[in-house]
């Protein structure tokens, strides 16, 4: 979490900035999220928007299309909006620069200072800082910052991608004072590692004047556990100097099990004086991709267990605050990953940090995605972009590909800007100048097969058991690849999933439904394409990853891969979906909420010792008396015990080489009514956890649902739950009903809707027959009135007297 130095008046709109020098520096860095005022109003001029009456108070980081997204209205707001804010200067010390940092600001910005523009910036995935020192005065600085999203297609990503580019100042914003003789930002190179020994190289640029005849630098290097233990002193020769430390010994590897972190100290001196300092983190690790073969950390072989992750959350969009994106990685590390691609774009600067401090190993990416090659314009463009990624993500130890673009020659937004030879030629630009910046990472592409040859790590498309083919073809697709590339690193498998939408009998591996008279009312065999059915059942994405990351956990020659994607998103390519507009094909919901398949991937890769039955949203079910049920438990554990209804049906031992489940399934044979399944695990390290659900199975199969009955319940936090349940002629809820309900809060309050969520939305596809959407009430009334419908059943009303 970042601290937030501002010193607040008691003014609205209005910080007081007073540079806080402490005892060995006159540099600051003051947060300025707080108290700005907002204005959605697409204009170019100045003026024009400061003239208007409407704006309205928010905090960074804001997004404008945080709701609009995602709402029934198809399309979202790209267009022109300004953000302004006060701030008042008691002191400005002479010769510092004063400088305004932007973590991200999407797409283009524009910034004024006291009605002057001080700067701009194209790109809105990456910081940028801007100079104001001409523009400010004593006392009160209006900051006014025009903000872009609209359609531009000189700057990448292109429209035609499959996630939605957020207008708005999407993180932090900071005011920056430097003193007149200072520090740039320093870059740190560790050329030389081994267990034994190992190099570091300082590049300091300076700002100082002509004059360095007493000018020296001070710099020191810290182990993780703060003592300084080398520290070299340089007399400053010129404005760029490089400071090296050659034989450190024994160093803390970075590893993604003991992510060890050094400490660069920097100190600009004039005699005794203290002019600047800077500090940044570094790590000592190496790593090798063998060609055709498996990858090595610090000369062990490691196996990259990835996943991707978009920036975005429910309500806020990609307005994310620190903890949210802490929140994220954590996550992602407690799944037991230790390899995230950053998809498709540089993110908010917390990640990096995280991965860092958490051993997640990164695939950094330039968001070129899709919309094929440009101009003269659009490729100068691209090329500032890579270089700032670069320039500003260098120093992390856990970033090892920078990635030089996802999917580049489809749907091209230029005529011919698919052109084999000029993507070629523009690649190999790319990927110079990414090793000019960097010569000790790799540079990586997916999906653009013609380039495969210039980058040095490439991922084609494999999405077994989804956009074709099944899963049980995943061994033979990645034998077929891993000797066409020497750097094969597969990036993207997986499928939608829709949380509590369960089926007796999901399609199998060979793309096909075994009937036993109790399937759902569609039946699809021998299915191509899995994507088209639309089935979207948590059963089928859980035995899809079960299968493939059984193959990938067996298979001593490869590199890895990363699932697609961590966390739902949204999309405006998707209206369909059973959320409209939400990528489905996360782990988790979009508030972070684990769907059943994030257990898969704990069993393979976690640490800590846990077990879970699948699945906890499946507690109501049907079938034949007499017919015995799969249950499936997933665990990190040795030995698990399954219980029904307190008797044991033995234990099982569990072995990878098993599927589904590594072996941890019983048959279990259900009584009509409530059934109690209980698992008791017990870890190599002595450990035992254990797991429970209730299911309610019924020997009644439900006929067509004629109609929705809609229940409420009252939450902790006074909110409602109002549930919708498709219903037969006999009061059967109908679990093979997928259609989608339209919610309405008709009076007393108002709808928790936009969400992208499974109880935030109010357009949303059932999940065995239920669908649920959370409510605010208005305090003020004394009855909520709520009303589902679709094209089926014309209207069912809700009346709930608070």
């Amino acid at each position: 979490m970042k601290l937030n130095y501002s010193f607040f008046l008691c003014v609205i709109l209005c910080i007081k900035c007073t540079p806080k020098v402490d005892e060995i520096s006159l540099r600051t860095k003051q947060n300025i999220n707080d108290n700005w005022s907002y204005l959605e109003y697409s204009t170019e001029e100045i003026d024009i928007a400061n003239a208007q009456l409407d704006w309205e108070p928010t905090d960074l980081p804001h997004t404008w299309n945080s709701a609009d997204v995602l709402d029934s209205e198809p399309g979202y707001r790209r267009a022109i909006s300004w953000y302004k804010k006060d701030i008042v200067l008691d002191d400005i010390v002479k010769n510092d620069t004063y400088l305004l940092y932007f973590e991200g600001s999407n797409i283009s910005t524009t910034v004024y200072v006291n009605g002057e523009e001080a700067g701009a910036h194209i790109g809105g995935y990456l910081g940028f800082e801007i100079d104001i020192t001409p523009y400010i005065q004593l006392g009160k600085n209006e900051l006014m910052v025009k903000v872009d999203n609209g359609y531009e297609p000189d700057i990448i990503p292109s429209q035609k991608s499959d996630f939605f580019i957020y207008g708005g100042i999407t993180r932090d914003v900071w005011l920056i004072t430097r003193p007149e003789q200072s520090i740039g930002k320093i870059k740190l190179t560790t050329p030389r590692v081994s267990k034994e020994s190992a190099t570091l190289v300082v590049d300091v640029p300076l700002i100082v004047n002509e004059d360095l005849s007493d000018l020296m630098l001070h710099v020191f290097l810290r182990n993780p556990e703060g003592k300084i233990i080398s520290s070299e002193l340089e007399k400053v020769t010129e404005n760029s100097m490089t400071v090296s430390f050659n034989a450190i010994q024994k160093p803390k590897l970075w590893d993604i099990d003991s992510p060890y972190l050094y400490t660069v100290d920097v100190h600009l001196k004039s005699g005794d004086e203290e002019l600047d300092k800077v500090s940044e983190r570094v790590g000592f690790r190496w790593f090798e991709f063998k060609e055709n073969g498996p990858f090595y950390l610090n000369g062990k072989r490691v196996l990259l267990r990835g996943t991707h992750r978009h920036e975005e959350h429910a309500g806020v969009g990609a307005a994310m605050s620190n903890e949210l994106h802490r929140k994220d990685m954590e996550l992602i590390k407690e799944m037991g990953a230790n390899f995230v691609r950053l998809a498709h774009y540089p993110q908010d600067p917390e990640i990096y940090k995280a991965c860092d401090e958490l051993g997640l190993l990164v695939w950094d990416e330039l968001p070129w995605c899709r919309g094929g090659l440009g101009g003269e314009v659009w490729q100068k463009n691209t090329k500032n972009m890579l270089q700032e990624m670069i320039d500003q993500n260098y120093n992390h130890p856990s970033i090892i590909i920078w990635s030089l673009g996802n999917e580049m020659y489809w749907l091209p937004d230029f005529e011919k800007g698919d052109n084999t030879k000029n993507m070629n030629k523009f690649l190999t630009e790319l990927n110079t100048i990414a090793h000019n910046m960097d010569l000790t990472r790799k540079t990586a592409i997916r999906k653009y097969y013609e380039g495969a040859n210039i980058v040095d790590v490439f991922s084609p498309s494999i999405w077994s058991g989804w956009y074709s083919g099944s899963y049980k073809s995943y061994q033979k697709a990645i034998d077929t690849y891993k000797p066409q590339y020497k750097s094969f690193l597969h990036a993207e498998y997986g499928g939608s999933s829709h949380i509590g939408r369960h089926t007796e009998n999901p399609i199998t591996g060979e793309g096909v439904i075994n009937s036993d008279g109790w399937e759902e009312a569609i039946v699809q065999t021998k299915a191509a394409n899995i994507a088209q059915i639309g089935d979207w059942s948590e059963n089928y994405i859980v035995d899809l990853f079960d299968w493939h990351l059984r193959i990938s956990e067996t298979d001593s020659t490869f590199v890895g891969n990363a699932q697609w994607a961590f966390k739902d998103f949204g999309t405006p390519l998707r209206p369909e979906n059973d959320i409209p507009y939400m990528n489905q094909k996360g782990l988790v919901d979009r508030s972070g909420n684990p769907k059943d398949a994030f257990y898969v991937f704990k069993s393979y890769w976690a640490k800590k010792p846990f077990a879970y039955i699948e699945s906890h949203s499946w507690t109501d079910r049907q079938g034949p008396k007499g017919k015995s049920r799969e249950i499936s438990v997933f665990s990190n554990c040795k030995e698990v015990t399954l219980f029904h209804n307190s008797k044991s049906l033995g234990t099982r031992v569990k072995d990878i080489n098993k599927f589904p489940a590594s072996g941890l399934t019983w048959n279990v044979e259900f009584l009509e009514g409530d059934n109690k399944l209980m698992v008791v695990a017990k870890h190599e390290n002595g450990t035992v956890v254990e797991d429970a659900v209730e299911v309610n199975y019924r020997y009644i199969k439900n006929n067509v649902a004629v109609g929705l009955n809609l229940t409420a319940e009252k939450l902790d936090d006074g909110n409602y739950m109002v549930t919708a349940i498709a219903v037969d002629e006999n009061g059967l809820r109908c679990l093979d009903y997928e259609e989608k309900v339209y919610f309405q809060t008709l009076e007393g309050g108002c709808s928790i809707k936009n969400q992208g969520t499974p109880t935030g939305s109010e357009i949303i596809g059932m999940a065995n027959g239920k669908a649920s959407l959370e409510i605010k009430p208005d305090e003020t009334k004394t009855t909520l009135k709520v009303m589902v419908m679709n094209q089926n059943f014309k209207g069912t009303y809700l009346s709930i007297v608070k």
